[in-house]
């Protein structure tokens, strides 16, 4: 009789009992007279591997899993993963340039997804092989991928259903634009950072008086080739006879109304605050009170576009040294 190991040791154990679990198919779920009890599976990313915080949220649900099994109840842990569309294909980018030296544009869109899913298959599956060396109780016969045919189906079907219902429509809206991947981001995908900029303070010619200005204060004198309106306070005394006329846009001499909305903060800058609806999200809303033209002067890749009718081509920092350089 061989003797006690003095330290437990989870490769000898564990892995053959989980092979024995696998072999009976003791997660196995079917549908039968007993009370269900499932659990889908929050679908980790496949763009990479399991974390602790995956860990720790695995192993609760397997307990209350294990649980209603003991309980006499039709338990059922559906497993899967998530592709994670945006933060997946950052991650093909990056590989097909470092080990292929190929780019997004060459390959073309019906080859990005074949390696899209040579990526995915890769560390999908060393997912679900951490999930396993876990011990987790899936039923792994009902592993799913949110990209996978059934999945797709259904998410097609769900935004006809939407459609038909007139719950879906198409709009104008405020994005945080990817300059670099080509696509839009959620709101949860934009990571905020704070810089130290510069405030640059400009004047604008009151249209129809060859002394007359009003000067406003911006971190992105850029964008005034899109501006459209000025804002002031409607309580703001300094601006109160300046309400309802109009001035010209430096560089490009486009008239635009001066407005009264109480979303201004008086004490920032001048209380002058110039609105260009295409490229600030409080700036659409003003522009929606109050019908403004958008003049989008970027392109998708992050260049000063035609509308903008000065600096063409140029990326963000040139434009703004330009502008500043012409300011002055």
């Amino acid at each position: 009789m061989s003797s006690l190991s003095s330290r437990y040791e989870p490769r000898a154990i564990e892995d053959r009992w989980y092979k024995h679990w696998m072999e009976k198919r003791y997660f196995r779920s079917v549908p039968d007279k007993r009370e269900p009890y499932s659990i889908v599976i929050p679908p980790p990313n496949v763009t990479g591997v399991l974390h602790m915080g995956h860990m720790l949220d695995n192993t609760i649900q397997d307990v209350l899993i294990r649980k209603a099994r003991m309980d006499g109840k039709n338990a059922c842990w559906v497993p899967g993963t998530d592709h994670a569309s945006i933060a997946t294909e950052a991650k093909v980018v990056r590989w097909l340039r470092d080990e292929k030296n190929l780019t997004k544009s060459q390959v073309g869109r019906e080859r990005f997804i074949e390696y899209a899913w040579e990526w995915t298959d890769k560390y999908g599956g060393i997912i679900l092989e951490q999930l396993q060396r876990l011990g987790a109780s899936c039923d792994w016969d009902r592993t799913a991928f949110t990209m996978d045919e059934v999945r797709s189906k259904q998410v097609i079907r769900a935004f006809v259903d939407l459609y038909n219902e007139g719950k879906l429509y198409r709009d104008y809206r405020m994005v945080n634009w990817d300059a670099k991947a080509q696509t839009v981001l959620s709101n949860e995908e934009v990571i905020y950072e704070e810089e130290q900029g510069n405030l640059y303070y400009v004047r604008y010619q009151i249209a129809g008086s060859s002394n007359d200005y009003i000067t406003i204060a911006t971190t992105r004198p850029e964008t005034i080739l899109g501006d459209t309106a000025i804002a002031v306070h409607p309580e703001d005394e300094r601006y109160r006879h300046l309400h309802g006329k109009k001035a010209l846009v430096p560089l490009v001499g486009r008239e635009i109304p001066i407005i009264a909305d109480d979303y201004v903060d008086r004490e920032f800058g001048t209380g002058a605050l110039k609105i260009t609806p295409a490229h600030d999200v409080n700036d659409y809303e003003i522009g929606k009170r109050f019908d403004l033209e958008v003049i989008d002067v970027l392109t998708d890749d992050g260049r000063m576009s035609e509308a903008a009718q000065h600096f063409i081509g140029d990326d963000l920092i040139t434009a703004r040294k330009k502008m500043v350089s012409a300011f002055k």
